[in-house]
């Protein structure tokens, strides 16, 4: 305490903060990129493993035979649904029964905020079709669900062919202590949607829909299947869910396990998982998986149906069939013997699925990387931050600060007259209008579509992207504006003042952020760190103002769907790049407003409005 109360040693460890500030915060940068690139290294990287006691051992002898009776349920609904035009529902029905389940329907109906262009829907209505088969063994108080999502350009037929098979094989088993429920839903996640607001008796996102005639148990897991082809080459998994969230570790182990057992070919982001991880080769390639999985989460999208059952505490999977070049094929057989082996296992639980990770990072589907390893990597980053912001306060409250010259000799101090103070009031007018204008880029694309129609000729869709481009190329004026009301006494002070206030902000942001979704918070640092440490009304001001807005969210995104691209070995033209971008604009917006998704409501009302702060204090006058 002396050393703080001492007003000579004070002003002397303020100099020394000035004088290695810039430094420290460049060192802890680098240490922060660093650190995440040796993710993909062991130790760091570690191998899985099963913490759940009564899924570790795979002794369990599946006898799932019905491929043929799998692939003919296929045929039949595909000539239905083609005759039908949409879900036969009455088939579905009627083949439910036949196996002896429990079947009920559920009726739903959506009105869009907007046109769907992606999906070219609007007013969405749909049926979903789900059995019960009861535990003979046990009360109804636990269930699993298997569920086959079917949209309008979807070919699930064979993952629908395979889900009324394995009832029919688990219809005959007498070992089952929990309630199973094989759904198959409309419309893809609307329907799943739907399906789960009326399970759990809530309404969320303003689905419209029938109650529910028929409930199983508390769902303890769910599985997802989408096959489009007889034979596969490899089982893909998708973990990925809304707003970055994963299932228990346990139930990637339980599929990794089972897919090995049966000679399964499983890949994570399409990538097969690296066998050398000795050389450079292996984590190099782990790299790549886990810059995947870190846009694919990033990007707060449910990716697949699972992802709508982690909301409700439910740990799910989406299982995708690929058909490939590969030499070798596996059919439905294989893939259901392993479906009923994960089932099984899954049937032995006493409990939720609690005692493995569900914060993790996966390099490949045999290694992962704990939060207590990777949390340090956005550590380092939101360092600059407080570096930045600890310089700032000390300028602000020292009155004489020197800077020190490596010769030793000191530096002209800053002038800053201890006479001058900052009021608060001179810090609200920017702060309220650039929150002002992260509310308009909430809220006004959506409710102005309409009035854009009218004067313009451009659909719904484009009228909210267009929209909300033009509000957010509004925020580069903001310094015109506010500065006529900021208080012009102590102009140095008052942009060190704002800055001070912007860097505190934006480190609680992104701190919470990445305590929920890392990669978020991380690739979102990443960006935005180095411009918002730079900005300040001397220097080269058109630089700065270059990287400000190359790092803005928006050029994040942007840059985001190039990388993803180059990482898929599918690159984008610019013009290719430019129109997915759009489209990744309008989906954002739509699912926010549909599944709750709260990307848009981040960058909008968040990071936007906190943006548009360092850009006015870039061109403080």
């Amino acid at each position: 305490m002396g050393l703080l109360s001492d007003p000579v040693r004070r002003r002397a460890l303020a100099r020394l903060v000035l004088r290695l500030n810039a430094p420290l915060c460049v060192l802890s940068y680098v240490a922060g990129i660093a650190w995440f690139l040796a993710l993909v290294f062991p130790p760091l990287t570690q191998r899985t493993y099963m913490s759940e006691n009564a899924m570790g051992s795979t002794m369990v002898e599946e006898q799932f035979a019905g491929g043929d009776r799998a692939r003919a349920f296929a045929r039949d609904f595909a000539a239905h649904r083609k005759k039908s035009g949409a879900l036969p529902v009455a088939w579905l029905e009627r083949t439910m029964r036949s196996v002896g389940l429990e079947v009920y329907t559920q009726s739903f109906s959506r009105k869009l905020p907007f046109p769907d262009e992606t999906h070219e829907r609007y007013m969405v209505s749909g049926t979903n079709v789900y059995g019960i088969l009861r535990a003979p063994r046990a009360a109804s108080t636990e269930s699993l669900v298997l569920t086959v999502p079917c949209g309008s350009d979807s070919t699930n037929s064979q993952a629908v062919g395979l889900l009324l098979a394995l009832a029919a094989h688990f219809r005959g088993q007498i070992y089952w202590a929990k309630d199973i429920i094989f759904l198959v839903t409309e419309h893809d996640l609307l329907g799943t949607e739907a399906w789960l607001e009326a399970y759990h008796d809530v309404n969320v996102t303003g689905m419209q829909s029938s109650p529910l005639q028929g409930r199983a148990g508390a769902i303890q897991a769910a599985v997802a299947l989408e096959l489009s082809s007889d034979v596969v080459t490899s089982l893909d998994v998708a973990v990925e869910g809304l707003n970055g969230q994963l299932p228990n570790l346990d139930l990637l182990n339980l599929f990794q396990t089972f897919c090995q057992k049966g000679g399964l070919l499983c890949t994570l982001q399409g990538k097969l998982q690296p066998q050398d991880w000795t050389s450079l080769d292996g984590p190099l390639q782990g790299l790549q998986t886990l810059l995947l999985m870190v846009l694919r989460q990033a990007s707060g999208r449910p990716h697949g149906s699972h992802g709508l059952f982690l909301r409700y505490r439910v740990e799910a999977l989406t299982l995708r069939g690929i058909n490939s070049f590969r030499q070798y094929k596996y059919d439905l057989v294989a893939v259901g013997k392993a479906l009923e082996g994960m089932f099984r296992k899954l049937n032995h639980l006493l409990e939720r699925l609690h005692q493995s990770f569900f914060l993790y990072l996966l390099p490949a589907l045999s290694r992962f990387v704990s939060i207590g390893l990777y949390m340090p990597a956005a550590g380092f980053l939101l360092l600059v931050l407080g570096l930045k912001a600890l310089e700032l306060w000390m300028q602000l409250h020292e009155a004489e600060v020197g800077l020190e010259e490596p010769g030793g000799a000191p530096g002209p101090s800053v002038p800053l007259p201890p006479s001058q103070g900052v009021g608060l009031a001179s810090l609200v007018a920017p702060l309220l209008i650039s929150q002002a204008m992260g509310l308009a880029l909430y809220v006004l694309p959506v409710l102005g579509q309409h009035v854009a129609t009218q004067y313009f000729p451009v659909a719904e869709a484009e009228a909210v992207v267009l929209t909300l481009l033009a509000i957010y190329a509004a925020g580069l004026a903001l310094p015109h504006n506010t500065h006529r009301v900021v208080s012009t006494q102590a102009p140095d002070r008052g942009w060190m003042a704002l800055k001070l206030v912007a860097l505190i902000y934006l480190a609680l942001q992104l701190g919470c952020i990445a305590l929920t979704n890392f990669s978020l918070g991380f690739l979102l640092a990443t960006t935005m760190v180095p411009a918002a440490a730079l900005a300040k009304p001397h220097g080269p001001r058109t630089l700065y103002a270059a990287l400000l807005v190359l790092t803005s969210p928006a050029a994040t995104l942007l840059g985001s769907l190039f990388l993803w691209r180059e990482l898929q070995e599918a690159p984008l033209s610019l013009a290719e790049g430019w129109q997915l971008f759009l489209a990744a604009l309008a989906q954002g917006v739509l699912e926010h407003h549909t599944y709750g998704a709260l990307l848009f409501p981040l960058l909008s009302l968040g990071l936007y409005p906190c943006w548009l702060l360092f850009w006015n204090v870039l061109f403080w006058k």
